[in-house]
Protein backbone atom coordinates (compact mmCIF):
# COMPACT_ATOMS: atom_id res chain seq x y z
CA UNK A 1 0.00 0.00 0.00
CA UNK A 2 1.40 3.51 -0.94
CA UNK A 3 1.51 6.74 1.63
CA UNK A 4 -1.70 8.18 -0.28
CA UNK A 5 -3.97 4.82 0.69
CA UNK A 6 -2.38 4.17 4.28
CA UNK A 7 -3.27 8.41 4.95
CA UNK A 8 -7.01 7.15 3.19
CA UNK A 9 -7.56 4.43 5.04
CA UNK A 10 -6.43 5.66 8.17
CA UNK A 11 -9.24 8.77 7.91
CA UNK A 12 -11.60 7.97 11.26
CA UNK A 13 -15.18 9.16 11.35
CA UNK A 14 -17.17 8.88 14.54
CA UNK A 15 -20.78 10.36 15.18
CA UNK A 16 -22.25 11.35 18.81
CA UNK A 17 -25.34 12.41 20.04
CA UNK A 18 -25.19 15.23 22.26
CA UNK A 19 -27.06 14.71 25.17
CA UNK A 20 -27.60 16.65 28.71
CA UNK A 21 -24.83 14.98 30.45
CA UNK A 22 -22.06 16.02 28.47
CA UNK A 23 -23.23 19.97 28.46
CA UNK A 24 -22.38 22.69 30.67
CA UNK A 25 -24.87 25.31 32.24
CA UNK A 26 -25.20 27.22 28.85
CA UNK A 27 -26.58 23.95 27.53
CA UNK A 28 -23.52 23.55 25.06
CA UNK A 29 -21.02 20.82 25.27
CA UNK A 30 -18.11 21.07 27.69
CA UNK A 31 -15.11 22.22 25.91
CA UNK A 32 -13.03 19.69 28.07
CA UNK A 33 -15.28 16.71 26.45
CA UNK A 34 -14.90 17.85 23.02
CA UNK A 35 -11.04 17.53 23.66
CA UNK A 36 -11.38 14.40 25.14
CA UNK A 37 -13.12 12.64 22.01
CA UNK A 38 -10.50 14.73 19.60
CA UNK A 39 -7.50 12.55 21.25
CA UNK A 40 -9.48 9.76 21.47
CA UNK A 41 -10.59 9.98 17.02
CA UNK A 42 -6.61 11.36 16.79
CA UNK A 43 -5.49 8.23 18.44
CA UNK A 44 -7.39 6.22 16.61
CA UNK A 45 -6.02 7.73 12.99
CA UNK A 46 -2.66 7.51 14.30
CA UNK A 47 -2.36 3.77 15.32
CA UNK A 48 -4.85 2.62 12.12
CA UNK A 49 -1.98 4.77 10.20
CA UNK A 50 0.97 3.56 11.70
CA UNK A 51 -0.48 0.30 13.22
CA UNK A 52 1.94 1.09 16.43
CA UNK A 53 1.61 1.73 19.58
CA UNK A 54 1.45 5.37 19.49
CA UNK A 55 1.43 8.26 22.38
CA UNK A 56 -0.23 11.96 22.24
CA UNK A 57 3.22 14.30 22.56
CA UNK A 58 1.05 17.57 21.54
CA UNK A 59 -2.23 18.66 20.81
CA UNK A 60 -1.65 22.33 18.96
CA UNK A 61 -4.26 25.49 18.53
CA UNK A 62 -7.53 24.07 19.46
CA UNK A 63 -10.05 26.37 17.50
CA UNK A 64 -13.93 26.54 19.05
CA UNK A 65 -15.73 28.36 16.43
CA UNK A 66 -19.40 27.80 17.06
CA UNK A 67 -20.82 26.32 20.71
CA UNK A 68 -22.74 23.00 19.84
CA UNK A 69 -25.75 22.79 21.52
CA UNK A 70 -27.34 19.58 23.37
CA UNK A 71 -30.03 18.01 20.98
CA UNK A 72 -27.32 18.21 17.63
CA UNK A 73 -25.41 15.53 16.26
CA UNK A 74 -21.71 15.82 15.94
CA UNK A 75 -19.60 14.16 13.36
CA UNK A 76 -15.59 13.77 14.36
CA UNK A 77 -13.59 13.73 11.43
CA UNK A 78 -9.33 12.72 11.91
CA UNK A 79 -7.13 12.74 8.98
CA UNK A 80 -3.25 12.25 8.67
CA UNK A 81 -1.77 15.61 7.85
CA UNK A 82 2.43 15.78 8.14
CA UNK A 83 4.62 12.61 8.89
CA UNK A 84 7.65 13.14 10.61
CA UNK A 85 10.41 10.00 11.25
CA UNK A 86 8.82 8.93 14.35
CA UNK A 87 5.84 10.99 14.58
CA UNK A 88 2.37 11.88 12.60
CA UNK A 89 0.50 14.76 13.44
CA UNK A 90 -3.55 14.35 12.65
CA UNK A 91 -6.14 17.35 12.12
CA UNK A 92 -9.39 16.86 13.99
CA UNK A 93 -12.33 18.40 13.03
CA UNK A 94 -15.71 18.61 14.50
CA UNK A 95 -18.53 18.93 12.39
CA UNK A 96 -22.03 20.02 14.38
CA UNK A 97 -25.18 19.04 12.92
CA UNK A 98 -28.82 19.85 13.33
CA UNK A 99 -31.07 16.46 14.32
CA UNK A 100 -33.91 17.73 12.13
CA UNK A 101 -32.72 19.47 9.31
CA UNK A 102 -29.53 19.34 6.94
CA UNK A 103 -27.87 21.90 8.33
CA UNK A 104 -24.18 21.30 8.88
CA UNK A 105 -20.90 23.30 9.59
CA UNK A 106 -18.01 23.18 10.94
CA UNK A 107 -17.65 23.84 15.17
CA UNK A 108 -14.34 22.74 16.35
CA UNK A 109 -10.59 21.97 14.97
CA UNK A 110 -7.11 21.06 16.14
CA UNK A 111 -4.23 19.03 15.92
CA UNK A 112 -2.25 16.48 17.80
CA UNK A 113 1.09 15.19 17.21
CA UNK A 114 1.75 11.65 18.47
CA UNK A 115 4.83 9.17 18.21
CA UNK A 116 5.06 5.80 17.63
CA UNK A 117 6.60 3.58 20.51
CA UNK A 118 8.31 0.65 21.20
CA UNK A 119 7.71 -1.49 23.95
CA UNK A 120 10.07 0.32 25.91
CA UNK A 121 8.45 3.32 25.58
CA UNK A 122 11.45 4.44 23.66
CA UNK A 123 10.15 6.39 19.67
CA UNK A 124 10.98 4.12 16.94
CA UNK A 125 10.11 5.14 13.42
CA UNK A 126 6.57 6.06 11.86
CA UNK A 127 6.50 3.80 9.21
CA UNK A 128 8.70 1.17 8.05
Amino acid sequence: MNLEELIKNSETRIFKAIFPNTTNHYDTLFGGTAMQWMDEVAFITATRFSRKKCVTVCSDRIDFKKPIPSGTIVELVGKVTKIGTTSVVVRVDIYVEDMYSAHREKAISGEFTFVAIDEHKNPIKILP
